[in-house]
Parts: C-alpha cells; sequence; structure tokens
C-alpha cells in the first residue's frame, strides 16, 4: 500500500486496485499530534509525580520521545485511514450546483 516510508502507492501491486481517489492528506497527522501529545504529557506528569526531577531530566526523556513515537506511529495510522477511506469510498466534500 506504500510507496516508501509514507507515500501511498498509485496502485496495489498484488490486485491492481486503484488508490488515486482516495488521500488521506493530513488526517492522520492530526492523530499522532494528539495521541503522541497525550502519552509525551503521560510521561512527563509520571515522572514529576515519582521522582521531582530537575527540568533537564524532562528534556531528556521528552525530546527523544516525542519524535520517534511520532515517526513510528504515523505510518500505521495513515495506513488506518486510507484504509477506511477506500473501504467506504470516500470522496473530497464538495458543492454541486
Amino acid at each position: 500500500m506504500f510507496d516508501g516510508l509514507l507515500r501511498i502507492a498509485p496502485r496495489c501491486d498484488v490486485c491492481g486496485a486503484d488508490f488515486e481517489s482516495a488521500d488521506v492528506g493530513d488526517g492522520a497527522s492530526v492523530f499522532v499530534l494528539f495521541i503522541v501529545g497525550f502519552l509525551a504529557m503521560v510521561l512527563f506528569l509520571l515522572v514529576e509525580a515519582a521522582f521531582h526531577p530537575p527540568w533537564w531530566v524532562h528534556v531528556i526523556f521528552q525530546l527523544p520521545f516525542v519524535p520517534v513515537a511520532c515517526i513510528m506511529a504515523l505510518r500505521p495510522i495513515k495506513g488506518l485511514l486510507f484504509a477506511l477511506q477506500f473501504q467506504n469510498d470516500a470522496q473530497e466534500a464538495r458543492l454541486d450546483d
């Protein structure tokens, strides 16, 4: 389904289905930011409540966690949104005159 890290292939290599009509856009990024932001905040609060560390300890934990978690979650969530859009034959909103 993917052609590279995040680009959706124009068609399926196995069955030849056309993927041109389905476009996830920025939807996956929004979901990833909400999920990872929530997890980062929980991690921050747990570390703060348990250890009361100085601010630089939070920086050491959060700086690698946030980008790595975003990169790891983006492809599966984009694949899920694409599959749901393709399965339901969703189209872009448009105004018919």
